[in-house]
């Protein structure tokens, strides 16, 4: 029997062989204390209203899951696009985050390497830093009307996230890098896929280049409908496209990559409910295996961008209910 990193990675390989069906994070260990997250993100306390590095209005209430930006046209840190440089201040992450780096190394030594993999997770992808700087749609509106602009823009954000990842690979070296940007609804993309292709192909490329030639696994957050762009994200080097709602076509999906890219997802939200059964839960997860499971390179999974379900008692069922699947089709109880 693999262990939980070996399954998981050999679920990845294109022509990989895993013994049993990957489940969920199971197979990665998150590396708490990691500087520039705290530094970048560390003003998201439950129950505050707060501004982050760059200027956004962050609102957390108490009652709400995770913080949110609060971006209107009053307060939006770009007033006016062709005169974007005067309104951003792009934070200095080598100045602030080089140093305090202890408790993430130990923390990391105290990961079992055989079993897991070790893992960062970084939120704000190029394009949502744009809709944080303005309004959403502003930042639609800019990639028809000030493309020299925002391409400008985009190369100045992707700098920052290049920064960003040779902090974490210079101190931390993590196996996976989680990436987080999502590009679309649940059933389209925010921008017709010609303009992804436009404004995002070649920076994404540029950073994840940077993690494939530092043997970072990359794993790209995105509960979105993307499947017209699917081989454009095996192309720029994504490994995992974790958060595969499934309003895409998976099966489809997955005939189309050719392995190239595995897949992580398929399981939808909806189950993650105070009032959702049991046995709700359960059905939902056995059809997400059931449909997807003999597709290879994928990894049944809840669509969220790390670990957990709002409600504590949601996820141990799901993977229990994975387990069982293992049981019965490949006679492997894990």
């Amino acid at each position: 029997m693999l262990t939980l990193r070996e399954n998981f990675l050999e679920t990845v390989k294109k022509d990989g062989h895993p013994d049993r069906l990957a489940s969920c994070y199971s197979a990665f260990r998150g590396i708490p204390g990691d500087p520039v997250f705290q530094y970048v993100r560390g003003n998201r306390i439950r129950g505050t209203t707060s501004y982050d590095r760059w200027g956004t209005l962050i609102l957390f209430p108490e009652d709400q899951p995770a913080a949110t930006p609060h971006v209107t046209p009053e307060n939006q840190v770009i007033q006016d696009i062709e005169e974007w440089k005067k309104y951003v201040k792009v934070p200095d992450l080598r100045a602030n985050c080089s140093q305090g780096w202890e408790a993430a190394l130990k923390a990391k030594a105290g990961i079992d390497s055989k079993e897991y993999l070790s893992m960062t997770v970084m939120g704000t992808g190029v394009f949502e830093q744009l809709h944080m700087l303005m309004t959403f749609e502003d930042t639609l509106c800019n990639f028809l009307m000030y493309p020299d602009e925002m391409h400008e823009l985009i190369d100045v954000i992707t700098e920052y996230r290049l920064t960003y990842m040779k902090l974490i690979v210079e101190n931390l070296h993590p196996d996976a890098i989680i990436s987080h940007d999502d590009w679309g609804t649940k059933d389209r993309m925010f921008m017709s896929p010609d303009t992804w292709r436009e404004f995002f192909k070649e920076p994404y490329r540029k950073l994840y280049d940077y993690l494939h030639a530092n043997d970072v696994l990359i794993v790209h957050h995105g509960d979105s409908f993307l499947e017209p762009i699917v081989e454009d994200m095996a192309d720029i080097g994504i490994d995992v496209w974790q958060g595969v709602l499934p309003t895409n076509n998976i099966p489809e999906i997955s005939k189309r990559l050719n392995g190239r890219m595995a897949l992580m997802g398929g399981i939808d939200s909806g189950i993650d409910r105070q009032d959702a059964t049991e046995e709700e839960i359960r059905k939902e997860t056995r059809r997400a295996c059931d449909e997807y499971g003999g597709l290879g390179h994928f990894i049944p999974s809840i669509t969220y961008g790390g670990p957990g379900t709002l409600y504590p008692e949601v996820e141990p069922i799901i993977i229990d209910e994975i387990h069982r699947y293992n049981k019965e089709h490949f006679g492997i109880d894990g």
